[in-house]
């Protein structure tokens, strides 16, 4: 289950037509217009595309379906995973071809953005209502948010606060920050020492870039235009001591591991996971700044147009078994999406014995007290994200970056 995972955040290049594709996009589904791979009563193969690198988080979820229902899935097979921006091809061609493949899509919401977008996948709510009673109920707060934002054609299965979170060495930091403008005083104390990566390539970075504004109680924090004039000038303070930016989260970790800087912007699932991977010393430590408003992350479950009713009712059952407690429960993983259960009940102790055991050895007490008690928000919508990202590559990144 603990593969090596690839140190990059989900691609955000279909991130731009999120919002837009959740409500422009036409209502229906339900229509299954091809036959390929049709198997009547017989066991289907479960074939999962997966577009933002959950495969290690519902392997096990899946296996043990297979193994609870072989009169279903005889087996299930993952195809190399895809970036987000691939998805839509990918699933067109398919359906162009009257030969739907893939079975289930797992994805961040840029790749429920660009498959929405062009009518690609089935409508799951309120079609197939009737499949996952009590879901709104069932689910976490920041899970239902974000269930609520796909309007019905992609399910949450995991999701986390992520951050921002600040991750350092104690030998070079014996007194962390504790407040905002105690980290701007280290910062410009301690110059070259700090490091984020561009927002627009990096989980932690942006979420990093989003947080700020509620720690500094700008006017606005959903508003990066008019609404962020502390957060620009804070940034724009801190980059005078920045050489360059990344423009990927595992050189920032490469360069806290290696001694170039000794603080880094950073995510809970970020700290735990490279830790576990001895990409980062174990020992490095973590802080949250006083006030701090969590802005989270999601995993989505979809279902590609043009399945057979037989492969229809087959992956909607799958994807109610992921929603089980017993199942969410492996979402725990090796830490990468930290907790990652999306709904209520699901303690780490339910989770597997390797699994409890990374969370016991790289994970922090803390955290679920922080997550108990802390505000937690979902990202910018659309528009703003991408304002605010073309606005710090203008202002704060320029020339500090190599654009990829």
């Amino acid at each position: 289950m603990f593969q090596r995972k690839q140190l990059t955040r989900y691609s955000i290049h279909g991130l731009a037509i999120f919002f837009i594709a959740l409500f422009s996009v036409a209502c229906g589904g339900g229509t299954s217009s091809g036959n390929g791979g049709s198997t009547g009563n017989h066991p289907i193969v479960l074939q999962v595309v997966d577009a933002g690198g959950y495969s290690d988080q519902v392997k096990p979820m899946l296996d043990a379906y297979q193994k609870a229902h072989p009169d279903k899935v005889s087996k299930v097979v993952y195809p190399p995973r895809i970036q987000a921006p691939q998805l839509p091809g990918k699933l067109k061609a398919e359906e162009d071809a009257n030969n739907i493949q893939d079975t289930l899509i797992i994805s961040g919401y840029d790749g429920v953005a660009s498959s929405t977008d062009q009518g690609l996948v089935e409508q799951l709510t309120p079609a197939h209502s009737d499949k996952f009673p009590n879901l709104d109920d069932n689910y976490l707060p920041s899970a239902k948010a974000y269930t609520d934002l796909a309007k019905g054609y992609a399910l949450v299965f995991a999701t986390t606060p992520s951050g921002p979170v600040f991750e350092y060495d104690p030998a070079k930091v014996p007194n962390p920050p504790t407040t905002i403008e105690e980290l701007r005083t280290w910062i410009k104390a301690h110059p070259h020492q700090f490091l984020y990566a561009r927002p627009s390539n990096s989980g932690p970075g942006r979420t990093f870039l989003m947080g700020l504004p509620y720690l500094l109680g700008d006017k606005d924090p959903k508003d990066p235009t008019n609404g962020w004039d502390k957060t620009w000038a804070f940034l724009k303070d801190a980059g005078s001591t920045i050489e360059s930016y990344p423009t990927r989260t595992g050189d920032t970790m490469s360069a806290l591991a290696s001694g170039q800087v000794s603080m880094i912007a950073s995510t809970m699932g970020w700290d735990i996971n490279p830790r576990f991977l001895h990409q980062v010393p174990a020992g490095d430590k973590t802080f949250v700044l006083k006030d701090t408003t969590f802005v989270a992350d999601a995993a989505f479950m979809m279902m590609p147009k043009g399945l057979d009713k037989a492969r229809q009712d087959i992956v909607l059952d799958v994807m109610e078994w992921m929603l089980k407690p017993e199942q969410q429960a492996f979402n725990y993983d090796s830490g990468y999406f930290y907790p990652g259960p999306a709904v209520k009940n699901v303690p780490v102790s339910l989770a597997p014995a390797n699994s409890q055991q990374v969370i016991k050895d790289f994970g922090r007490p803390e955290y679920d007290t922080i997550i108990a008690n802390a505000k937690i928000e979902l990202p910018l919508d659309t528009n703003n994200l991408v304002a605010a990202f073309t606005k710090w590559d203008k202002d704060i990144g320029s020339g500090k970056y190599k654009a990829s």
